[in-house]
């Protein structure tokens, strides 16, 4: 069998800014969770698609706030989007698929935590985490764990990580330490690109790793030197930069295999559809418990 793990909060966002917008009777836009809907529902009927779950970033912060000042926070996000999280994982659980609401952890920790559980599995051939976002790269073992870009159609599996990326999936925290993660909210470290990184971890692996001789780089000895200088005056925040790009495995999930298995929606889906002013969507539903 197959496991499919949702970004939901990905999903999200990606269907506020996609999908039409859609105010419900109550004056409340819903278009993103009604987008959120449609595309679940379209997964759900599709073939080998039995076993799923879906992750919510409840709140944005995590304890990655914690560790770093800088790091990404629910200032900028449209008002509009926020309002409907709630909505949202309200909307997926009663169409009967697993939701984890996330509050201290981030929803990509709880995907890191499902896929690396469920993979070990003997009863599940591969792990379709679904989202293209390039933190989750780092979760790809082989063709068991790939990421799945459903917008794009596209699946990485490893070699398509070290394609994409230049460096095996082990590397990817290290990775986006050098480089940087605007998204998430740390710079990198000042210099290190997206080529040199790769050339380097490519055969480094990892930070700590990389020699402080410039010459063994593999780079052009200026350019070599220039990086070695800025990585060792700027160590302790690359190793931390590392750590917020590592996603935990160690979200306390209740949810064994079986609780992801489809069982139908919800009688109350019903209702939810019709508080979002849409009573079409019930009327898809193949399967109802």
């Amino acid at each position: 069998m197959k496991v499919h793990l949702i970004d939901g909060t990905y999903e999200l966002f990606r269907n506020h800014f996609g999908a039409p917008p859609k105010k419900a009777p109550n004056g409340q836009e819903v278009g993103a969770t009604l987008g959120l809907l449609r595309s679940l529902l379209m997964l759900l009927t599709s073939p080998d698609v039995t076993h799923v779950g879906v992750a919510f970033d409840h709140v944005i912060e995590s304890f990655r706030n914690k560790m770093y000042a800088g790091y990404k926070t629910g200032e900028g996000v449209d008002p509009l989007l926020m309002a409907q999280f709630s909505l949202a994982e309200k909307a997926v659980s009663a169409l009967g698929v697993t939701v984890w609401s996330m509050t201290k952890f981030e929803a990509d920790d709880a995907l890191a935590t499902a896929a690396t559980r469920f993979a070990k599995l003997k009863s599940v051939d591969q792990v379709l985490v679904c989202s293209p976002d390039k933190d989750l790269a780092q979760l790809v073992d082989g063709t068991r764990v790939v990421c799945w870009d459903r917008r794009r159609e596209i699946i990485i599996d490893e070699q398509g990580v070290i394609e994409k990326f230049g460096v095996a999936p082990e590397s990817i925290p290290d990775y986006l330490a050098l480089v940087g993660d605007s998204a998430d909210g740390y710079p990198g470290i000042q210099g290190w690109g997206a080529k040199s990184t790769a050339t380097v971890l490519a055969k480094f692996k990892h930070i700590e790793s990389i020699p402080k001789d410039p010459s063994k780089l593999g780079l052009g000895l200026g350019r070599a030197t220039t990086l070695v200088e800025n990585l060792q005056q700027n160590f302790k925040n690359a190793l931390l930069f590392r750590e917020l790009s590592t996603l935990r495995t160690d979200v306390p999930l209740k949810e064994k295999l079986d609780d992801l298995k489809w069982r139908g929606a919800y009688p109350r889906l019903k209702k939810v559809c019709h508080e979002l002013g849409d009573e079409r969507i019930p009327e898809r539903v193949p399967l109802w418990r």
